[in-house]
């Protein structure tokens, strides 16, 4: 008997799951200095893919031509956005001296605040930051040689970056023939039904974030603008940089927000003002941009979403952080094509039940496809809906 035609218990078909996935997890922990440039590098293939198809097409470019041209145009871009942070950051090194007279006059606000809250002298609150200080002074050496390996390795993927986006788009026939060579010829069709929707989905996710970023940079200097803070449009492609890391990004973009207002002013009220329009702005990207921009491209439930972002930050930092919901994406597109994993698949999925108006709003019906409330073909018999299978949501 082929090892394919045997049948294995669903407890054992779970074990196998777990233990896949974990193996995948370990591999890209181990080897994520090798893995994580190359991943980025694949997003980034399927982001220009387009615009190399473009170049050849239309243009009649060569394809090594096409596909050289399209990696130059994206290191140009992402070159142009680092040397305008980095011309804005020099200029606010300029204003150090006032940032540190400002940071000093909240450090005696917030110390005669301690003091009389919590009835700690201001002796202890200086021996305090001192303490705090040596420890972190004391680990210095250390710090350092940390520092420089952390800053060649980032210099040695941005490097390495360029050229697997380069060789990827250039064999791609090359990697699609690979993959068809290695599965069963009657599974060929499935295989390229995966990877269509796989192309699909991760380029229009990041279409969507790209969109998404543009305007949350626009709303976030205009409303800095307003406050009357210097250095508005610096800190508003910060503000939307950081928002591409899901749920993470907004908070520390916030901090540095904050921070910026120390330029201009020591009021209180200036940080309120920053924190209430963090709030507006996520607000408005959470109900507005992420559903009607992103979150049509990507249908992914937001626990799942959130735990593959910690996992993919413990993994390998910032980057993992930003390569998760793809990941997770590029998952749910294999599971929803293959029988045995697409229960897998629903799990990863945001299969919300249609909305029901109350009071002339809009909102979701949790009481329905809840298997907590129903059971497998019990759905309708006590709620009045129909008997509707929900399977799993198709890949947008």
């Amino acid at each position: 008997m082929e090892l394919s035609n045997l049948k294995f218990p669903p407890s054992a078909k779970l074990a196998f799951t777990l233990l896949s996935l974990t193996l995948i997890v370990i591999a890209l922990y181990v080897g994520q200095n090798i893995l994580i440039p190359l991943l980025l590098s694949f997003l980034f293939a399927i982001l220009l893919r387009p615009v190399v198809i473009f170049l050849n097409k239309r243009l009649r470019l060569p394809h090594v031509i096409a596909v050289l041209f399209s990696v130059a145009l994206f290191v140009i871009f992402i070159a142009a956005i680092v040397m305008f942070i980095s011309w804005q950051v020099s200029e606010i090194t300029d204003d150090w001296k006032k940032i540190k007279h400002n940071i000093s006059i909240h450090s005696e606000h917030i110390q005669h605040w301690v003091k009389q809250k919590y009835n700690v002298s201001y002796n202890k609150q200086q021996s305090y930051i001192h303490q705090i200080a040596d420890d972190t002074l004391h680990g210095d050496t250390e710090l350092m040689g940390n520092t420089i390996s952390s800053f060649t390795d980032t210099l040695l993927k941005i490097i390495l970056i360029p050229i697997y986006t380069f060789l990827i788009l250039l064999y791609r026939n090359l990697f699609i023939k690979f993959l068809s060579k290695i599965v069963r010829q009657k599974n060929e069709q499935t295989l390229m039904d995966i990877l269509m929707n796989i192309k699909t989905v991760v380029q229009s996710y990041i279409v969507g974030l790209l969109i998404e970023t543009g305007i949350v940079a626009v709303l976030t200097t205009s409303g800095l603008m307003l406050l009357g803070l210097q250095y508005a449009v610096l800190l508003g492609v910060i503000t939307a940089i950081l928002n591409l890391i899901p749920y993470i990004g907004i908070l520390v973009a916030c901090l540095i927000t904050i921070l910026g207002t120390l330029v201009n002013s020591t009021e209180v009220s200036s940080i309120l003002g920053v924190i209430i329009l963090s709030m507006i702005v996520q607000f408005i990207d959470n109900n507005i941009l992420v559903p009607r921009v992103v979150g049509n491209k990507v249908r992914i439930n937001a626990l799942v979403s959130i735990v593959g972002v910690i996992i993919g930050g413990t993994i390998a930092g910032i980057a993992g952080m930003f390569l998760a919901i793809p990941l997770i994406a590029i998952l749910k597109v294999i599971f929803d094509r293959i029988d045995s994993l697409a229960p897998w698949g629903f799990l990863m999925g945001d299969d919300l039940p249609k909305t029901y108006d109350w009071h002339k709003l809009k909102l979701p019906d949790y009481s329905q496809g809840n298997s907590g409330d129903t059971w497998p073909g019990q759905i309708g018999n006590d709620t009045g809906v129909s008997n509707t299978s929900h399977t799993g949501s198709n890949p947008q």
